[in-house]
């Protein structure tokens, strides 16, 4: 039974939202009356009406949408990219109770932080039994290549979050801790901007505590942890890539904090120091904020298979010239084993327990808890003590008893690796139904940072509810919907600005060069295939649309120049054979279906949909570096393709629709990035790759039709149909009438450097981005990357076009073809010199032994 909002005033509360029996409600209390700091968010609820408060929860899904908020699940075919589900009800938690929770939270840290020091410092806590050692020491979240490495300053622990549910007494517990690179806290922000849109009055009248202040604290914690000899320190945030699953929120916070989004092969080590790979080189990284796990960042001295990480990273560390949030070795607190020991460790560290308890838990490496937990298996839920990519809880009572003497098999085997936890019925919050609000079970995650003073609590947190009304689990993989979590303040709060303002040193680091060579290299690729990608749908357009808009197969030049275009299709694609195979006479008669594949086949390398998908793949990789506007454009592109790849039988003509609304698309894209992107290095190398690119396909396309000479009837009808290709028809009528000569179409296409679309105006704007590109100082000597430049320009305003239209005796334009060609090996050797100086910086060779010197 749910909640009809209209007709909450006629009901009893316990009416319209019944709690699930024996189970504590955040909303209504044991009477089943609303709770005082619950009854203006009801009463705001009743006001607005069930179908309102749909609409608003419909908007907020759209908005999270269309900026990018993604959750990926691992193994889950329809999870890539999966949106981040958000419900508009929030979780309310009164001040009072939260000042108790916050008070336990920055103990319960403290404490932990005083564990993470010991066990990697004077392990007192073993040598007094306070703590087995096999229970440390067998967890490979201990590494021993940090033992004795510290961060300066009192705190290890600079950023921890921790997962808390009512307790048994009706009070808050935690049921885990996150210490190694405790995720969330992006997307409770992304929650919060989504919900302060769709419910600004709601929200400003509830009073609720802002959420900036704990982001600077994250920015003043990371900047206290830097090496003591950099006053403006250079923090990176290090990320496992575009594949992991929370790598949306990796962008979004090195977006909203204004440092460097970096992959491991963005790093490098030399000198004893971290280095960023920068367009200027390499620049000395101070800080790492990590969101790869312990044992991936060093394939050096921890995991050495990992493709994560930065060789030779503990080294650095272990020097003191780079520090990193969280340290390294701090997953072995994620043991829920260690929440057995944490009373008695309370008490030798504080001199009393804790005010935030955890659930009851026994590990059983020990002999009694061990009989205690297979006795008892089927009430208690069952936990690894190391926590691993689909590792889930058990819970007994779900077992039958086949599973649970399986279970005991597999204990009684290896007991350290096992812990028995005290299964709790988590509180149920609100959640919007069709129709109203039902009860589920729900979780809430606090995050925490460290400052010199102590630890700073994020007021709220992430909410996680349950995907189902009675599910006991609740987790992101298994699809649970998050909430918004509002600490309600006595009193209007400040307003504070969640929009964070980057430093004066971060903003000139910015514009001086300080972008990853990744980042620069896939701005690069992005400009290629979004260029590749509008090139080749305004080729198929026009193939299309002369293939079935108005047909005239009688006539022999018309047949010519269509299977003139199909090959050229084939040609710059680069799908062969295609309509280049010696026997494709058939094909050429009866294109749809090759036409069909080279729309539609993502795995056909070369095809539209698979340059639509390296484009959303590149732009996802940099996803830190896009508006939300231009960020919308790019999930418009994929969900075009993904429409028409749902077609069961698709046909040319369905498919001309989908391409006018993404050449659509791309010309948004287009426009943003001219008008909105800021013309730093970014902006230099993404227009660089379009002007490459759109050279690359002219001249792929002036080479697959015009250079061997045809009638002149065949070559009028290849002019205008390439003139419409290259959106240029209508300009060469107003210059030239109907007239289709092929004098005119080249100095439209190729020299007029007043044409967007002609290789001249590339060729000029290529120059221009060269000569801003960062480089060294050479003493006046042009670089390779302008010589190449220079020399296409030279070329280009050399050319004669009447000796480019001569035909030679074997019935070709040869000094058209031989310009065509030189053109395009400047073309692409520029992009190699590009990619050689700003987007590789190889080490040199080194021996493995000392060199002998005589």
């Amino acid at each position: 039974m749910t909640i009809v909002l209209p007709e909450t005033q006629a009901l009893a509360p316990d009416q319209w939202y019944p709690p699930l029996p024996g189970t504590y409600d955040e909303m209504l209390d044991g009477n089943g009356q609303v709770r005082p700091h619950w009854e203006y968010l009801i009463r705001a609820l009743d006001t607005l009406g069930t179908t309102e408060f749909e609409r608003r929860g419909t908007e907020a899904a759209k908005l999270l949408r269309e900026n990018g908020v993604t959750y990926n699940v691992y193994g889950d075919p329809a999870g890539q990219s999966r949106p981040w589900q958000l419900d508009p009800v929030p979780m309310l938690v009164s001040s009072e109770e939260w000042s108790d929770i916050e008070s336990g939270l920055q103990e319960r840290a403290e404490l932990l932080n005083l564990i993470l020091a010991d066990i990697y410092g004077p392990r007192e806590l073993i040598k007094k039994g306070l703590l087995p050692l096999e229970l440390v020491y067998s967890h490979p979240g201990f590494l021993r290549a940090c033992d004795q490495v510290m961060l300066r300053g009192k705190h290890q622990l600079v950023v921890y979050a921790a997962d808390l549910a009512r307790g048994p007494d009706n009070h808050m517990w935690v049921l885990s801790d996150r210490t190694q690179a405790p995720s969330g806290a992006g997307y409770a922000l992304e929650n919060r901007v989504a919900m302060t849109r769709v419910l600004p009055s709601l929200f400003r009248d509830s009073h609720v505590h802002r959420l900036a202040l704990f982001f600077q604290s994250l920015r003043a914690g990371l900047n206290s942890i830097a090496p003591p000899s950099q006053d403006t320190p250079r923090v990176v945030v290090l990320t496992p890539g575009p594949f992991n699953e929370t790598f949306f929120e990796h962008a979004y916070l090195a977006s909203y904090l204004s440092y460097p989004l970096v992959q491991g092969d963005d790093l490098t080590v030399r000198d004893g120091y971290v280095w960023l790979k920068s367009l200027k080189g390499l620049e000395r990284v101070d800080v790492i904020l990590r969101r790869v796990d312990d044992d991936f960042c060093d394939p050096l001295e921890l995991r050495e298979d990992s493709r994560l990480g930065v060789p030779g990273l503990v080294e650095v560390v272990r020097n003191g010239n780079v520090a990193i949030a969280n340290p390294l070795g701090s997953g072995v607190l994620e043991n829920p084993g260690l929440l057995a020991f944490l009373p008695g460790i309370a008490e030798h560290f504080l001199g009393r327990q804790l005010r935030l308890p955890s659930a009851p838990t026994w590990w059983c490496g020990q002999p009694k808890e061990l009989e205690y937990v297979l006795a008892n298996l089927h009430k208690l839920v069952i936990k690894s003590t190391c926590r691993t990519s689909g590792s889930r809880p058990v819970f007994g009572q779900l077992l039958s008893q086949k599973e649970l003497a399986e279970w005991r098999t597999r204990i009684r085997a290896q007991p350290m690796l096992y812990v028995g936890q005290e299964q709790e019925e988590f509180s149920t919050v609100p959640v919007l139904v069709p129709g109203g609000l039902e009860p589920r079970h729900a979780i809430l995650r606090s995050f925490l940072v460290a400052r010199a003073d102590g630890y700073v609590v994020m007021p709220g947190g992430l909410t996680r509810s349950a995907s189902h009304k009675h599910d006991i689990l609740v987790s992101n993989q298994t699809g649970s919907i998050s909430k918004d979590t509002w600490v309600l303040a006595s009193e209007p709060e400040q307003t504070t600005d969640l929009v964070m303002k980057p430093s004066p040193a971060q903003v000139a680091a910015s514009q001086s060069g300080a972008l990853p060579s990744r980042a620069a290299d896939n701005l690069f690729w992005v400009g290629r295939y979004a260029e590749r990608a509008e090139g080749i749908i305004r080729l198929l357009r026009s193939t299309i649309k002369k293939l079935h808009g108005n047909p005239d197969h009688s006539a022999r030049e018309y047949t010519e120049s269509l299977h003139c275009l199909l090959r050229a299709i084939t040609q710059i694609t680069r799908t062969q054979p295609g309509f280049m195979a010696e026997n494709a006479q058939a094909l050429l008669r009866e294109p749809d279906a090759e036409l069909l594949s080279i729309v539609l086949d993502e795995t056909r390398i070369g095809s539209l949909a698979n340059t639509l998908r390296c484009l959303v793949q590149a732009s996802y990789t940099v996803r830190d570096l896009w508006s939300s506007d231009t960020w919308r454009v790019m999930e418009e592109l994929e969900e075009h393709l993904h429409n028409t790849q749902q077609l069961a039988k698709p046909t040319l003509g369905q498919v001309l629709d989908v391409l006018d609304k993404l050449v659509t698309s791309l010309s948004a894209f287009s426009g943003l990035v001219m008008e909105n992107m800021t013309r730093g290095n970014g902006w230099l190398f993404l227009d660089m790759g379009r002007r490459l690119e759109r050279n690359v396909l002219q001249l792929a396309l002036l080479r697959a039709t015009l250079v061997q000479h045809k009638r002149e009837a065949v070559e009028n009808l290849l002019i205008e149909a390439l003139l419409e290709t290259s959106d240029n028809l209508i300009c060469y009528r107003h210059h030239y009438r109907n007239n289709m000569e092929l004098v005119a179409f080249l100095e439209l296409l190729l020299l007029d450097e007043n044409n967007p679309r002609s290789l001249a105006y590339q060729t000029a704007r290529l120059q221009e981005h060269v000569s801003k590109l960062p480089r060294e100082q050479q003493g006046g000597l042009l670089s390779p990357e302008q010589r190449l430049t220079l020399e296409a320009s030279s070329t280009l305003r050399l050319a004669i076009i009447a000796e480019l239209t001569a035909i030679a005796e074997n019935g070709t334009r040869q000094n058209l073809d031989q310009l065509l060609t030189r053109l395009n090996y400047l073309t692409s050797a520029l992009s190699d010199a590009v990619t050689a100086t700003y987007f590789r910086h190889e080490s040199a060779p080194q021996p493995l032994a000392p060199l002998r010197t005589t």
